[in-house]
């Protein structure tokens, strides 16, 4: 969805640039966070999720735009797009070696940003609404048509319908504490009758499978409670 406040994150130093690209975002409808400093978009890293699109400036005090891609593009499938005095065919290049969606050289077209940055969120939203097959969790994959677990490409085990189907809604509430009962309503709905005990075992086994300390988990969290959170970087 374009326009429907989607979230964008400027990367920019210069003040009267940043402001101009920021205004001209805001005015086709756009959520934009402004930073001006390498190490504070730095920061930002474990938030970049947040955000539909982040648009990043190659030169910046304290930390490069190199290094802020490579450290985005490592936890992140947000797309970037670059933009830089640096507009030779080298560094465009780098740029998108460096997992970079897009590069725009300055001095750029006002109207030719805004419709690369466009170009770049509807793919995205297509990607999202693409049907996928496969389920990534850790170094696991799970075919959802199959049931199928692999890991390192060798058949791990197979999985119940049921599972399937809480993997898939933990999946789409990535990040989201989602509660027992939610789960309950959704899964089972008014046709059985399971308890909240029945949830807390199937994640007894997801934790047993995905996690590599079932003790500590890194997925699958549990919210004293409430219910549970998929926490999930791919």
């Amino acid at each position: 969805m374009i326009n429907g406040r989607n979230k964008i994150l400027l990367v920019e130093d210069e003040e009267s640039l940043s402001k101009v690209v920021a205004l001209n975002l805001e005015l086709e409808g756009f959520e934009v966070k402004t930073v001006t400093n390498g190490r504070e978009a730095l920061e930002q890293k474990d938030k970049v999720d947040e955000f539909d699109l982040v648009i990043l400036d190659v030169m910046l005090p304290e930390v490069s735009g190199w290094d802020i891609c490579t450290a985005y593009k490592n936890i992140s499938s947000t797309p970037i797009l670059f933009i830089s005095a640096k507009g030779s065919s080298s560094d465009r290049i780098k740029g998108l070696k460096l997992g970079a969606d897009d590069y725009l050289a300055k001095p750029f077209d006002l109207e030719e940003l805004l419709l690369r940055v466009k170009v770049l969120i509807l793919r995205r939203t297509d990607a999202k609404k693409a049907p996928q097959n496969k389920l990534i969790i850790g170094d696991h994959v799970v075919n959802t048509k199959t049931y199928e677990v692999f890991k390192k490409d060798k058949l791990v085990t197979d999985l119940t319908k049921r599972e399937v189907e809480l993997l898939e809604l933990f999946n789409d509430h990535e990040g989201e504490v989602v509660s027992r009962d939610y789960i309950l309503d959704k899964l089972w709905g008014t046709d059985s009758f399971p308890t909240s005990r029945t949830i807390d075992n199937y994640i007894l086994s997801f934790r047993k499978l995905f996690e590599k300390n079932a003790k500590d988990p890194e997925y699958f969290h549990s919210v004293r409670g409430v219910g549970y959170k998929f926490t999930n970087s791919q």
